[in-house]
């Protein structure tokens, strides 16, 4: 059997200070690399082996993949730019508070997030499903059995998650939260509301 585990990445500095970032390369905080770390020593604890590691190109993923790795002995994570997350438009770089005032009425809110649908420049939500698709074949094309992890972001970790059970985008926007460092399995033997493996302390959206 093949079992896909989605890992989101630690609190990177834009996290920190509110900031939408999207496709913005900054570096994970003290805090990130903290979470990192205590996702790789949970992961261990459970005994959870893994054959392969992939990670978005951006340097808060690949970061995060590389303290997971080093902590459980496995070679370094490869990079897979499928991986890499939403691109936001004419929101990267803007502050969170600003969502509801440049994208109203055109958005989703949720019990934590308010997400923003489809401002000018930005992938929709059915776009990234559909990229979400890609990189699962992608994966089983490689792999036809194991256990496969893939580091990368919010909104796109969440849009593989619908793409891989076949769910309605709006749906899994609205059944959880993926935060920082927190682990999703996705395998044919485990149902989407059982799919959140290991959950943090919420420190940011």
């Amino acid at each position: 059997m093949l079992k896909i585990y989605l890992a989101r990445h630690g609190q990177d500095k834009d996290n920190e200070k509110g900031i939408l970032n999207g496709r913005r390369d900054q570096p994970l905080t003290e805090l990130g690399e903290q979470q990192a770390g205590e996702l790789a020593s949970k992961i261990k604890k459970a005994g959870i082996i893994f054959d392969r590691v992939y990670s978005s190109p951006l340097q808060r993923t690949y970061k995060t993949a590389e303290i997971i790795t080093a902590s459980l002995g496995l070679e370094k994570p490869e990079k897979l730019t499928g991986l890499i997350e939403r691109d936001f438009g004419i929101m990267t770089g803007k502050p969170q508070t600003m969502i509801v005032e440049m994208c109203a009425p055109d958005i989703l809110r949720t019990e934590r997030v308010v997400y923003f649908l489809s401002p000018s420049g930005a992938e929709t939500f059915p776009d990234l499903v559909e990229r979400g698709k890609q990189v699962l074949s992608e994966i089983k094309n490689k792999h036809e059995k194991g256990n496969i992890l893939l580091v990368t972001h919010g909104d796109f970790g969440k849009m593989i998650f619908a793409a891989y059970y076949n769910l309605d985008w709006i749906e899994v926007l609205q059944m959880f939260h993926f935060g920082n460092s927190e682990l999703l399995l996705l395998s044919s033997g485990t149902e989407p509301q059982k799919a959140q493996v290991f959950k943090t302390r919420q420190f940011n959206l």
